[in-house]
C-alpha cells in the first residue's frame, strides 16, 4: 500500500489504535470540513479509501506516530 507522507500525518493525528476506529475517526471529522477545505477533504478521501483496501495486519505494520519535525522544535 502507497501511503503518501501527508496521509500518514492525518491518520497518525486521528489514529484511534484500529484500522476501522481510524477510518470512522476520520470520516467523522470530514463532516467538519467547510467547502473551502476541498484538499483536506480529499486527502481524507485518499486515506480513507486506502485504509477500506489494506488489511488489520497491514495496518498494525504503519508507523502511525506524528512527525512534528525538527524545523518546529527550532522556531519556538
Amino acid at each position: 500500500m502507497n501511503i503518501t507522507y501527508e496521509e500518514q500525518q492525518l491518520m497518525s493525528i486521528y489514529n484511534t489504535g484500529t484500522r476501522l476506529g481510524l477510518m470512522q475517526a476520520l470520516s467523522e471529522m470530514r463532516t467538519y470540513l467547510g467547502k473551502d477545505e476541498q484538499e483536506l477533504r480529499d486527502l481524507t478521501d485518499s486515506a480513507i479509501n486506502k485504509l477500506r483496501h489494506m488489511t488489520d495486519a497491514e495496518y498494525e505494520a504503519l508507523d502511525l506516530m506524528p512527525d512534528f519535525g525538527s524545523e518546529d522544535a527550532d522556531a519556538v
